[in-house]
């Protein structure tokens, strides 16, 4: 018989090649290995990609103030009002008026330059006009006080509300300004209500009087904004809702109530988009309405019509309301519809209106250089506030949540978000225009960072979660490699004891002898 083999012929089990100790050993120390190297591929593969932000430079730059300093030169025609006493006066009122005001200053020089507001001083009180970025005003003769301090007044009052153009008050008119963007679409729309009743408009001249009576607006905005026009035109666009029939002048009319108008856009039946775009869209809609609810107008808070057939639905766009429609609308007919929608684009874009004055402007077809430059002032102080505001919720973000990934196209945008607000701080007091498009490229930089979808990846998946994930799926590979392991230490440290004991019996068998 064999000495591997037993009694009964079979061979011993813990003699055979692959059920030894060595070659048992072996075979676990192999699973253990490949879990030992699987580890850092594991590791990188699943751990965040958190790279470090300049939170210093951000917190530097946050703290900054915007200011922006305008500059005008005073020049009299008026023997009661000297160019130097009027700027001296008008600059110490205007210096109380703005005392809350940190983000613009008044300064009045004594040498005109390319940048400077000119303001000319004559006798004639009835006329003020405007003729780039020179105002001409009249002034009293009188040489009292009371005419002098009250044309001095009224002087500051006008520079006032031209350079530094106060908020509006009106709730409805703080919120309908859309939020700034380089690019917006115009959808220029003609609405039929129900072409089937007869009274339907079934063409218009758009691009005429888009070009005669929005052209000379929408090239001083060029410096704001660039636009992409579409149109279109719909022969049914019922509303879902029943105007109010009510008696005006003994005719049965239709009206429209405040609360009607909020919710006039139908966006269940009417197709208002056309094209696929990330830019925002100023809605311009002419309405016509069908032969059974013309003619259509808007009440009061009497409940009476008023004289206008318009109104702005804030950040979305305006609306025109036609109750005799041609089927063809020429350029003539759309006159004071588009005069209406030219109203309508400026005050939705934040133009400020001139002051309460008789001011004759050399841009009465748009707007004028002041409130041009009023605008861009706004716009880049908005600019930079809010690109700071963003950068700084970034930071405190990225700390709070410790599982948020911050990539490297995340720290490059915040970085160049930097450079461009430096930039826009740095020119700000030489020209307006490039602060503008430096603020303008630092917030769609901070914006496009902040909103990046690589950090949502992880950002709602917390450790917790990881664990419960991972553990099922480890759990009943690793119990079996670790009870074979701990089987393997109780049988060496079984065998050691076995070894010493023989060992000891071995030393003791001469003395007994």
């Amino acid at each position: 018989m064999s000495k591997t083999e037993t009694a009964a012929g079979v061979k011993d089990p813990s003699k055979l090649t692959f059920e030894s100790v060595f070659t048992r050993r072996k075979i676990l120390a192999a699973y253990w290995l490949v879990v030992l190297l699987a580890v850092p591929l594991w590791w990188k593969y699943t751990s965040i990609d958190r790279l470090s932000l300049p939170e210093a430079r951000v917190q530097s730059v946050a703290s900054k103030q915007w200011h922006s300093p305008i500059r005008v030169h005073i020049k009299s025609e008026v023997p009661a009002h000297p160019a130097e006493v009027v700027a001296a006066d008008v600059s110490k009122l205007l210096g109380e008026d703005l005392k809350d005001v940190d983000s613009v200053s008044i300064d009045f020089v004594s040498k005109s330059t390319p940048d400077t507001y000119q303001v000319r001083l004559h006798n004639n009180v009835d006329h003020t006009s405007l003729i780039g970025r020179q105002l001409s005003i009249g002034m009293l003769p009188e040489d009292d006080d009371e005419s002098i301090q009250m044309s001095r007044l009224r002087l500051a009052s006008i520079l006032r509300h031209m350079l530094v153009p106060p908020p509006p008050r009106a709730t409805s008119s703080t919120q309908r300004v859309v939020k700034y963007s380089p690019r917006y679409r115009l959808a220029f729309t003609l609405l039929n209500e129900d072409s089937a009743t007869g009274k339907a408009a079934i063409s218009w001249d758009l691009q005429q009087s888009m070009g005669q009576y929005l052209g000379p607006s929408l090239d001083r905005f060029k410096v704001l904004h660039n636009f992409t026009v579409e149109s279109q035109i719909q022969f049914h666009a019922p509303l879902a809702f029943a105007p109010k029939t009510v008696e005006h002048e003994g005719k049965t009319v239709h009206g429209l109530t405040h609360e009607d108008l909020t919710v006039f856009v139908n966006s269940a039946e009417w197709t208002l988009s056309s094209s696929v775009s990330n830019d925002p869209v100023l809605h311009f809609v002419l309405f016509v309405p069908s032969a059974n609810h013309t003619p259509l107008h808007i009440l009061d808070n009497e409940g009476k019509p008023s004289d206008s057939n318009a109104f702005i639905l804030p950040q979305w766009g305006g609306i025109v309301i036609v109750n005799r429609p041609l089927p063809h609308l020429s350029s003539a007919a759309l006159k004071r519809p588009f005069e209406t929608f030219r109203a309508q684009l400026l005050a939705l874009l934040g133009v400020p209106e001139l002051p309460p004055a008789d001011i004759k402007s050399d841009h009465p077809e748009s707007f004028s250089d002041w409130q041009l430059d009023a605008l861009i002032r706004q716009r880049t102080g908005e600019n930079v506030k809010d690109s700071q505001e963003t950068l700084e919720s970034i930071v405190k973000l990225v700390n709070q949540i410790q599982n948020m990934p911050v990539g490297k196209d995340v720290k490059g945008d915040v970085q160049s978000a930097l450079d461009a607000l430096e930039r826009a701080f740095e020119v700000g007091s030489s020209s307006a225009a490039r602060a503008l498009q430096y603020s303008a490229e630092a917030l769609k930089l901070s914006s496009r960072a902040f909103f990046n979808p690589n950090n949502l990846g992880l950002l709602y998946f917390p450790a917790e979660h990881k664990y419960a994930v991972y553990t099922p799926l480890f759990a009943s590979v690793a119990a079996p490699l670790v009870a074979a392991v701990i089987r393997e230490l109780l049988a060496w440290r079984r065998a050691r004891r076995e070894q010493v004991a023989a060992g000891e019996k071995t030393a003791e068998k001469p003395k007994s002898d």
